[in-house]
């Protein structure tokens, strides 16, 4: 009898040392990994991960979607989360047509993630939605 072997990798690389204090940082970040030619064509989620000092682990590119969704699979966020050790993360997805306000959607599957994370020990930071020229935060807002 053979039994499949599962294998998830990370390859961690040697990062400065980035260390989040506000939702600027994170926007400084994403910008400079978030590809500019479709910002305002299709929907992206990317996922930021960081230790417990707020330093980023690394990013994973989570879903490219249509143009008003993107799917957000918790179950794979997290599973990224716990193979490189992160205690926090971030949720960064943007909004093709420019408008910042979060959609019923973003907030439910915001509450659906930040209940998730709770179970596991690891703090959804923010939820963040980019424009090619703004950003709202979801932390700053209040809304986390």
């Amino acid at each position: 009898m053979t039994v499949s072997e599962i294998k998830v990798t990370y390859h961690p690389c040697k990062m400065s040392e980035t260390k989040l204090t506000m939702s600027s940082d994170v926007v400084n970040i994403i910008r400079t990994i978030w590809d500019n030619g479709i910002i305002e064509m299709q929907e992206e989620v990317k996922i930021l991960f960081v230790n417990s000092s707020n330093t980023v682990i690394g990013f994973y590119s989570l879903s490219k979607g249509g143009i008003t969704s993107s799917l957000v699979d918790i179950r794979l966020i997290l599973s990224v989360a716990l193979k490189c050790l992160a205690t926090g993360l971030i949720l960064v997805h943007n909004h093709p047509g420019g408008n910042l306000n979060p959609s019923n959607a973003d907030l439910a599957i915001v509450k659906k993630l930040n209940t998730a994370c709770k179970l596991l020990d690891i703090a959804l930071l923010d939820s963040i939605i980019i424009t090619k020229e703004h950003y709202v935060s979801f932390n700053d807002e209040g809304l986390i």
